[in-house]
């Protein structure tokens, strides 16, 4: 193999992965699905405990709810770019629905906080409290992912 030919093959190998590496999430996508695992990981501890397969813990279950609140106020603004949708990026199951229905999807985030805040009103009064306002966030979770997320492949 001729140097020249040496190097280009050299370089193109070692050049690949950082064209692929380019292809990955956006920081937005990131930081959207680091959200939702945080909501996800929460809503788990919290329904663990209402159906009586995790210890009822009244300081946990506060916390976990508290958590949900919390991610319930950050801004969505810059978390959902035009082109972060399922079919402009492989790393995504947002529906291009999020951009052509903004109220809807801003009327979907409010009914997720005011779930949280019914969570956290229930969190440390008991497990058998936990049951009624885990049905309305899990609701509201359904209610956005039915409309604005695809469904996983």
């Amino acid at each position: 193999m001729k140097p020249l030919t040496l190097f280009a093959a050299v370089a193109i190998a070692f050049s690949a992965p950082m064209a692929l590496a380019q292809d990955g999430p956006s920081a937005q996508e990131k930081a959207r699905q680091g959200m939702m695992r945080i909501m996800a990981l929460n809503m788990g501890v919290l329904g663990g405990m209402a159906k009586g397969e995790v210890t009822y813990d009244a300081a946990r279950a506060q916390k976990a709810a508290d958590t949900l609140v919390a991610v319930s106020m950050i801004d969505q603004s810059n978390l959902w770019p035009e082109g972060t949708d399922n079919d402009s990026s492989m790393h995504t199951g947002a529906l291009a629905a999020i951009w052509e229905k903004p109220d809807d999807f801003a009327k979907a985030w409010m009914a997720f906080g005011e779930a949280a805040k019914g969570l956290q009103a229930a969190a440390g009064n008991g497990r058998e409290a936990l049951g009624p306002a885990m049905g309305g966030a899990g609701k509201s979770c359904k209610g956005c992912h039915e409309m604005f997320r695809a469904k996983p492949k």
